[in-house]
């Protein structure tokens, strides 16, 4: 046997002298292997014991799963299949040439014959055996460890995802509730007049919004007219909105002043949200069906869009702050007379505020163009014909608001005498 086999035997058996070198030097056997050649296979009874001379050996594991796993690449002056040497278990891997390899092998029954007539080779070989195991195990070990590390937090990962699921179904659950709510607040019907019509639109920006609208009766000769926005989303929005529209709703039946209606609105709203974290932005007008007279007040919300023909479009005067948050408020009333053929348009924040996917907004400008070329329209064409030109503008943005309309149409003059008394103060 060469010299370098030599060197390689020494460096694998430390400790060895030269008499038990050149001992092993005669028994162990070279072999050249071609790459791809399986020098011993996973699950078979080995009887051989193989240090590298030369070349690049793989050591492969398939798991139960079938999937095949690389343990390692062994090269010169390391070795593998040691146990075959004192048992007779199957091999826990596959071994196999990645390139031309040379190899030292010492077989089963060398190895015997070696414990008997040269005892000292025996227990050197032996102990480097079981420093091969021992640094196998701890590999093993420490590999062990790590997968259980990383299944740790894989639970916990999975853990973080478990509750993420649960509060999300919980959320989408309470939203599922928060939109029945605020479906029940909208009026199902607007009220149908002969001098009068209404129409309105509601396209919330996520499954549950802010905004509302209504139209109600006061008495045979006043309508109240109401479109609000709630400063939050969520259920907590959609209890605040149901909130807010019963007191209008309360106060608008005790009387026919807007501005004292909406002052006990903020009242009761103060009552009831204490931690003065809602707020609510709000027109309310009192309608006079016989005369056309409509007084109102605007509590921080947008200023409505009148259209007259031959006159073009007007923005309604009026100023105040919103509802529902700082103890005082002034409101003052302002009032317009509405003629045959007048559209009023009331409108949330989310019309104008509405982006493209260049993010441009929408803008006042846009809605008084869209509100002039469409105000020749009955009330629901002219609700139609808006909607259609903000989603026309957006083209596919996502909404960035609540959508809110409601247009107030009078449709044709009529005398007083059609009309009873009203009754409240």
């Amino acid at each position: 046997m060469k010299s370098g086999a030599t060197l390689i035997l020494k460096r694998t058996f430390v400790g060895l002298d030269k008499r038990a070198l050149d001992t092993l030097r005669t028994v162990a056997e070279r072999q050249i292997y071609p790459a791809r050649a399986v020098l011993c296979r996973q699950g078979e009874v080995g009887d051989a014991f193989f240090i590298i001379v030369d070349g690049r050996v793989g050591v492969t594991q398939r798991l139960e799963d079938g999937e095949e796993r690389l343990l390692a690449v062994l090269g010169p002056d390391q070795s593998f299949g040691e146990m075959a040497l004192i048992d007779d278990s199957p091999r826990m891997a596959t071994c196999t040439t990645l390139i031309p390899t040379t190899v030292l092998t010492i077989t089963e029954s060398v190895f015997d014959r070696l414990v008997e007539t040269n005892p000292v080779v025996a227990y050197t070989m032996m102990q480097r055996i079981l420093t091969t195991a021992r640094e196998n195990d701890g590999r093993a070990i420490a590999d062990l460890q790590a997968k259980n590390e990383a299944l740790k937090q894989a639970y916990d990962v999975l853990q973080a995802a478990q509750a993420d699921l649960v509060e999300k179904e919980r959320l989408e659950r309470e939203l599922e509730l928060a939109a029945v709510v605020q479906r029940n607040l909208l009026p199902g019907a607007l009220p149908v007049f002969s001098d009068y019509a209404f129409a309105a639109f509601l396209e919330p920006a996520r499954q549950v919004g802010g905004d509302f609208y209504d139209v109600f009766q006061l008495d045979e000769a006043h309508v109240g007219l109401l479109i609000a926005d709630v400063a939050d989303k969520g259920f907590h929005a959609a209890l605040f909105m149901a909130v807010t529209r019963t007191l209008f709703l309360q106060e608008g039946k005790r009387s026919l002043s807007p501005a004292q209606t909406a002052l006990e609105v903020h009242k009761g709203m103060l009552a009831v949200a204490k931690a003065a974290d809602v707020f609510v932005t709000a027109f309310y007008g009192v309608l006079h069906r016989p005369s056309g007279r409509l007084t109102y007040v605007r509590a921080g919300h947008e200023r409505p869009l009148l259209y007259r023909p031959g006159k073009g479009v007007d923005v309604l005067a009026g100023d105040g702050r919103f509802l529902g948050m700082l103890p005082e408020l002034t409101l003052t009333e302002h009032t317009i007379t509405l003629l045959p053929g007048d559209r009023l348009l009331l409108y949330s924040d989310g019309v104008t505020d509405a982006v493209n996917l260049a993010d441009d907004q929408y803008g006042a400008t846009r809605l008084t163009k869209a509100m002039a070329t469409g105000g020749h329209l009955p009330a629901s064409g002219l609700v139609a014909h808006i909607t259609s030109d903000v989603t026309d503008f957006c083209r596919g943005a996502a909404p960035f608001d609540d959508l809110t309309l409601l247009v107030v149409e009078m449709t044709k003059e009529v005398g007083s005498e059609e009309y009873g008394v009203g009754t409240l103060p």
